[in-house]
């Protein structure tokens, strides 16, 4: 009976499980006898706590334009043989049933990232997968000479609460593999700023600009939360892949927060404008409430240093103006990210370039394979990271149970 070891229970590790599995029942005769190895007391804990605890399970738009590497085509083997409707027809095969959105992201039926855990777990030990959870493998070598194949499905140092670590990244080097340099990913902004933490708790709904050495980057639309070391949102985390890549150069990062999209410099002047004109005992304070939330507006006028209490019938145009823009283009320097153990995800890690693109093998040690976040691939927020690990976790799981 052949030998396979997989080190690390989570998303790519699972389903790379359970498709060595599946192919014992398929090839007549041919018997894996498939382990995972999870450090944890229980795998799948960030599947778990995904897309809040409703698990973004994929997208049905997936191509290498997702996702960042220093060799972005790298997914594209992987993603034509296990896309979407691979996926799809594999979810539905278990009794996993999906939710598909109108802009391309897939969840749970159930709308619960804890049924997904329960699923893969109970698939794969029903397949006869051995589980040896609260272990840790701190020899990948030792491994490689009691098993036919070994998978490090190992992750990142992301959510290093969780167990995120740089294991894998460890165990590639043992064998000679170049590790590209890791940073956090999809998570939230530390900024410069003595008004930031004023608005604590604070949520609207805007535009975020990402300047990198003084020149526009790119732009996202979402939410914004502040917090007391910065921000956060769903407009932070689509930037933060490269916001975080040029913190890491030390490269100067700026945000512009853009809190009322929907309008110009003149039309937002002008609202303002009327609004004064027909309320003059209005203070702007009472004007700015009435378009972003009160946190917001009395810390934007700090930062201006206009008092909340100048009434409008006080207010020149040439302030008015003043205030607009600052409304539309309020700038802040970016420090730092909040590093990996807030961060969803993490870029950088094995060198895609050392293996192999079809089988997820070792191009410097056979029957080695990698899989999952633990190679140089992170994608963007919306279901590409477990788009990814899937796609991986059955491109490994194909090639040992073909190649026996």
């Amino acid at each position: 009976m052949k030998k396979v070891a997989i080190v690390g229970g989570g998303a790519s590790g699972l389903l790379c499980a359970i498709f060595c599995a599946k192919s014992t029942l398929n090839q007549g005769g041919q018997a894996w006898h498939v382990e995972i190895f999870e450090q944890n007391n229980r795998c799948a804990k960030k599947i778990l706590v995904s897309g809040n605890g409703r698990c973004n399970i994929t997208n049905i738009k997936l191509s290498q334009n997702d996702f960042f590497g220093a060799n972005p085509s790298f997914v594209n083997d992987a993603l034509k043989n296990f896309g979407f409707k691979e996926f799809e027809k594999f979810a539905l095969e278990i009794g996993l049933l999906l939710d598909i959105k109108e802009d391309g992201r897939v969840y749970p039926l159930s709308n619960e990232a804890k049924s997904v855990a329960k699923l893969l777990e109970e698939v794969a030990k029903n397949l006869g997968v051995i589980f040896h959870t609260d272990t840790k493998i701190t020899d990948i070598k030792a491994l490689l000479k009691t098993h036919d194949k070994v998978v490090v499905a190992t992750g990142s140092e992301a959510a290093s609460h969780l167990g995120g670590n740089s294991d894998g990244h460890n165990f590639a080097q043992a064998f000679g593999h170049t590790i590209i340099p890791t940073y956090p990913s999809l998570v939230q902004l530390h900024l410069s700023s003595k008004i930031a933490h004023k608005m604590s708790g604070a949520k609207t709904f805007g535009e975020v600009t990402l300047f990198i050495n003084n020149k526009k980057d790119s732009t996202c639309r979402g939410d914004i939360l502040f917090t007391d070391y910065g921000v956060s949102g769903f407009a932070i985390l689509d930037i933060s892949q490269k916001a975080s890549v040029a913190l890491m150069n030390s490269w100067h990062v700026e945000i512009s927060i853009n809190l009322l999209p929907n309008f110009n410099a003149q039309t937002l002047t002008e609202h303002i404008a009327n609004v004064a004109l027909h309320m003059p005992k209005f203070t702007l304070l009472d004007i700015l409430v009435g378009l972003i939330p009160t946190k917001i507006a009395s810390s934007l006028l700090d930062d201006l240093k206009i008092p909340h209490a100048k009434v409008a019938k006080e207010v020149e145009i040439k302030l008015i103006k003043k205030i607009a823009n600052q409304m539309l283009n309020w700038r802040f320097e970016v420090k730092e990210t909040h590093g990996f153990r807030h961060a969803e995800v993490s870029g950088g890690g094995v060198d895609t370039r050392e293996i192999n693109p079809k089988t997820m093998e070792s191009l410097k040690q056979k029957n080695l394979y990698f899989c999952g976040e633990v190679l140089d691939v992170v994608g963007k927020r919306g279901g590409y990271n477990f788009a990814f690990a899937w796609a991986s976790g059955y491109a490994a799981a194909k090639a040992i149970t073909q190649n026996v």
